[in-house]
């Protein structure tokens, strides 16, 4: 059950990177007004970097079960619930709780410990 668990959080993690990266691209940065034209490009670039290690995150969380080492799947969890929990409670702060990805972000690390 706590392998499935693990997954379950893996899978949500990807999920919730690939919503990240699609809002970004199509709600965001279409608005954004960011001069000079290359600092756009750079905090585009850094908007999606967060996309492709959550992403990477989420993969780790799914090979954990399969890792014959439970070290390992200790510091995969660990690693992931702290960065997928400091990247809810800032997405809380910075929005005052009114946007949906604080929550999807914290099941992530609610699965991930559970599945720990």
């Amino acid at each position: 059950m706590r392998d499935l668990l693990l997954q379950c959080a893996g899978v949500a993690a990807i999920a919730v990177a690939v919503i990240h990266g699609i809002l970004g691209e199509t709600k965001v940065f279409p608005r954004a007004r960011i001069e000079p034209e290359r600092l756009r490009t750079l905090i585009r670039l850094v908007w999606q970097a967060s996309t492709v290690a959550w992403i990477g995150g989420g993969v780790l969380l799914i090979a954990a079960p399969w890792m014959d080492s439970e070290p390992a799947r200790r510091w995969i969890v660990i690693t992931m619930a702290c960065v997928y929990g400091l990247s809810a409670l800032a997405n809380a702060w910075a929005t005052r709780g009114r946007h949906f990805g604080w929550m999807a972000l914290s099941a992530v690390v609610a699965l991930a410990v559970a599945g720990y």
